[in-house]
């Protein structure tokens, strides 16, 4: 496995230069690290400033940014005003990183920086993601996949180089946790993520706050990890998410009962495949 650390370190110094899309999660802070470690100054990280991003994972992004003296510019991509990105289709995440790209290509150009590269891994590799696409189409490169470097062993890495996202929950953006067709809208994140953050301190680990429309309102659909679940009906927890969420506009709340699972907003183009 420590080849494939040497292997990622060598490509990113055959860059010369390069411009990180940064995050503050556990693939791209890894990434940013590695990087900022082979090719110091000539290394600059570059966080998102949007809706979909949570307000507390853009304050930790860059004060782990700063901890770890990664260089790091902030850029405001303007997917809301894409009506293709808010219409939340299948491939919803191909608007996203269209639009990043399409902030970041000018920002490397400025800071002669030669290459941008992004947090995808060999373990994404598979899995539906429209935002790789737009990623080929901006010359944007994938050094983690490229090397081999798979999601279990980014953490161990992680973990070696001391980095704190080394045991960092999974996170997607806010606008993964509302089901294509419905569209995306800032107020929605808000709920989204007023909701998750309850929930985060109460202890809970792994979090997603499914948002669906209902005729007569909003309904959330909470996701825990599997072990999780259990402790929502200790000492009326239940009770207080219930009422915590519905404080922030939704009217009624429910509890997944299969748990937290990766990509469960896509099992719906499973089914559809399948009946197909």
């Amino acid at each position: 496995m420590t080849n494939k650390l040497d292997q990622l370190r060598d490509l990113l110094k055959s860059y010369g230069s390069c411009l990180v899309a940064y995050s503050g999660g556990v693939d791209s802070m890894f990434l940013a690290s590695v990087a900022h470690q082979v090719l110091g100054q000539r290394s600059v990280a570059a966080i998102a400033d949007t809706p979909s991003l949570p307000r507390r994972e853009l304050e930790e992004a860059i004060a782990l940014a700063k901890r770890f003296n990664i260089p790091l510019r902030i850029v405001r991509p303007q997917e809301f005003a894409n009506p293709e990105y808010t219409a939340n289709s299948q491939n919803r995440c191909y608007f996203c990183k269209h639009e990043l790209f399409a902030e970041l290509v000018p920002l490397a150009r400025q800071e002669n920086l030669a290459v941008i590269v992004y947090g995808e891994n060999a373990s994404d590799v598979g899995d539906f993601r429209p935002g790789a696409q737009a990623a080929i189409e901006f010359q944007i490169r994938a050094p983690l996949k490229e090397t081999g470097i798979t999601k279990d062993e980014i953490r161990q890495f992680s973990a070696q180089l001391g980095l704190p996202t080394a045991e960092k929950p999974q996170m997607a953006c806010l606008s993964s946790r509302i089901p294509y067709g419905e569209p995306v809208t800032p107020e929605k994140l808000q709920m989204i993520e007023a909701g998750e953050n309850a929930l985060r301190d109460l202890g809970f680990y792994d979090v997603r706050v499914r948002h669906h429309e209902l005729k007569i309102g909003h309904l959330a659909r909470i996701e825990v990890g599997p072990k999780e679940i259990g402790r929502f009906f200790e000492d009326g927890l239940h009770l207080r998410v219930a009422e915590t969420l519905r404080q922030a506009g939704y009217l009624h709340v429910t509890l997944d009962l299969q748990g937290y699972r990766r990509g469960s907003v896509n099992e719906i183009l499973q089914q559809k495949n399948r009946m197909a």
